[in-house]
C-alpha cells in the first residue's frame, strides 16, 4: 500500500467510526424520548398504546384512591381536560390533591393511562416550567412563585 492508500484508509476507518457513533447516539435519543401534554391535548391528539409521554397538570381534588398494595389511582386536571392515572409504586411526600404533578408512563390497550413515575412540585414556589407555563397560558394557575 502507498502512503496516500494508508491515509484514505485512516480517514475512511475513522468516518466510519464516527457514523456509528453518531446513529448510536440518535437511537438511544429516540428511544428515551417523551412528549410532553396537558389533559386538554390528549383530548385534540390521538396518542397510540404504548406510546410514552409525560402528563403534567394538577392532581384533581377527589381524585386521590389508595388500591391494593402501593397501586394508586389519581386524575390530572388542567381545569378542562382530565386524564385517570393508575400508578404503581411509592409516590412523592409531596403529592396531594390540587398540587402541580408530572407524570411519565403510557397508555394501556384499554386507553387508561399507566404512570410508571410520578414527580410532586419541590414546595409552595415552585412548579414544572411546563406545566406552569401551560397553567398560566390557559388561565388555570395563578400562583406567583418563581418556576424552574
Amino acid at each position: 500500500m502507498t502512503r496516500k492508500q494508508k491515509r484514505l484508509a485512516v480517514i475512511a476507518g475513522g468516518m466510519s467510526f464516527i457514523i456509528a457513533a453518531v446513529l448510536l447516539m440518535m437511537f438511544a435519543f429516540g428511544q428515551s424520548v417523551a412528549y410532553f401534554y396537558m389533559p386538554s391535548d390528549l383530548e385534540k391528539t390521538a396518542v397510540g398504546p404504548g406510546t410514552r409521554i409525560r402528563l403534567g397538570g394538577l392532581v384533581a381534588e377527589g381524585s386521590v384512591v389508595r388500591g391494593e398494595g402501593s397501586t394508586v389511582k389519581f386524575s390530572v386536571t388542567d381545569g378542562t381536560g382530565t386524564v385517570p392515572v393508575t400508578y404503581t409504586g411509592i409516590l412523592p411526600d409531596l403529592f396531594r390533591e390540587g398540587q402541580g404533578v408530572v407524570t411519565e408512563g403510557a397508555f394501556d390497550a384499554a386507553g387508561g393511562f399507566v404512570a410508571d413515575s410520578v414527580l410532586a412540585k419541590h414546595d409552595e414556589n415552585y412548579m414544572p416550567k411546563e406545566v406552569a407555563d401551560r397553567l398560566k397560558k390557559d388561565g388555570v394557575w395563578e400562583g406567583e412563585g418563581k418556576t424552574q
